[in-house]
């Protein structure tokens, strides 16, 4: 195993960047010193350390005695934190900040403002590329959000110093900052309604023949009159029958 892969080393990293300067990766501790799992990976892949996973940290804990990180549920903190800077209040912030958001909530962003996801602090960057670096993690086309300071502070909002190039906040109102535009939604092509051909109609058995409903009229009194294909009149007389009896069979004689 390479010395670069081995326990030993990674958890020289890990002391490092828990307990010195998580800023650095752009990790924000909690008040008890932990960081998600998941967003130290993500970090340290980031980082070159993309062989890394949990069972890498679990490995830590077990091989080395007295191991300088420990890990709750799905945190994870370095026991030495004394040097760990904690979060100052920002007396001069930058005019601008940056914040990511994922694009599923950018148009309830818009309307709302940003709000802190379960009780943490927004997390904001002094740099653009940081912030889209910031954004990956949770989304791969974050959008990213320019917020004003200054007009945030008029409405209340505090800003904390997290590390180098790093802010928190407890909210950004609506109208405290710029996005881009909400993408237009895509038009569905209509659908091509289905062109139905009509059945070729059953020939006529011999014999028979097809009346035309045209040349059938209806009359006023409710009866019908029969015109010929030139419109004229049938006297219905010629359609009557003459009398006639039937003759009885020999039978019956």
């Amino acid at each position: 195993m390479s010395s670069s892969r081995t326990p030993q080393y990674l958890a020289k990293v890990l002391t490092s960047i828990l307990g010195c300067e998580p800023s650095e990766l752009a990790l924000v501790p909690d008040a008890e010193g932990f960081v998600k799992i998941k967003d130290l990976l993500k970090a340290l892949h980031e980082e070159g350390f993309g062989y890394v996973n949990r069972s890498h940290l679990q490995e830590i804990t077990l091989s080395i005695p007295d191991p300088p990180i420990e890990i709750c549920d799905n945190r994870i903190r370095a026991k030495d934190r004394s040097r760990l800077p904690s979060p100052s209040t920002a007396e001069t912030p930058p005019g601008q900040l940056f914040a990511a958001v994922r694009r599923r909530a950018h148009p309830v962003v818009l309307e709302r403002g940003l709000q802190p996801a379960h009780g943490n602090h927004i997390l904001l960057a002094a740099e653009r590329e940081a912030a889209i670096k910031i954004g990956r993690r949770i989304d791969p086309q974050p959008v990213i959000l320019t917020v004003a300071v200054e007009a945030c502070r008029r409405q209340g909002t505090i800003f904390h110093q997290a590390g180098e190039g790093l802010f928190l906040a407890d909210v950004i109102p609506p109208g405290c900052f710029t996005a881009p535009p909400l993408p237009k939604e895509r038009l569905k092509p209509a659908r091509a309604e289905a062109s139905t051909q009509s059945e070729p109609a059953a020939p006529s058995p011999a014999g028979s023949f097809t009346l035309d409903p045209e040349d059938i009229l209806q009359a006023p009194g409710g009866g019908f009159v029969r015109r010929t294909a030139k419109g004229k009149k049938i006297d219905p007389k010629r359609f009557k029958r003459d009398s006639w009896s039937r003759e009885k069979p020999p039978w019956r004689r």
